[in-house]
């Protein structure tokens, strides 16, 4: 049998948006987030280890279905900046929404899931501290990802 790679983690998430500056404008509102760069017709939203690329040109229709999710490390902060820029979520619970060109986008407090970065990784974000709920550490002991 051929070897097959193992899937490790995500590196980015690409999303097509109308226009970049509104992009940029529009998650600025919402996250506290640093720019990693540019490329013509495209935006790089720096995530530690990881980023989200945003490509100008939106051209196909909002897709209802298809969502990702981003790890933060407040999720009630975020749900009220998405409320302070008129943005339709759940006044408690999940936290999912739109983006204004059809990206969906759900929200995932960093303590609640088995998704972890590296020590070196948040302190390099200055997130020292961040911790995981029991829940979240339970799963990852179940995996043998923690003692």
């Amino acid at each position: 049998m051929t070897r097959r790679a193992r899937l490790l983690g995500v590196n980015h998430v690409a999303l097509e948006v109308g226009s970049l500056a509104d992009a940029l404008e529009f998650y600025g509102r919402v996250f506290d987030f640093t720019l990693r760069g540019r490329a013509p017709g495209m935006a790089f939203i720096d995530l530690g280890d990881q980023f989200i690329a945003l490509s100008e040109g939106r051209e196909a229709p909002p897709d209802r279905e298809r969502h990702f999710g981003l790890v933060v490390d407040d999720k009630e902060a975020a749900r009220a900046a998405l409320q302070a820029a008129g943005v339709a979520v759940r006044p408690s619970g999940a936290v999912d929404f739109a983006d204004p060109w059809g990206n969906n986008v759900q929200i995932v407090g960093y303590r609640d899931v088995q998704f972890t970065k590296a020590p070196e990784i948040l302190r390099g974000m200055e997130l020292e501290g961040l911790e995981k709920s029991e829940r979240a550490r339970e799963e990852l002991r179940a995996k043998g990802l923690l003692p």
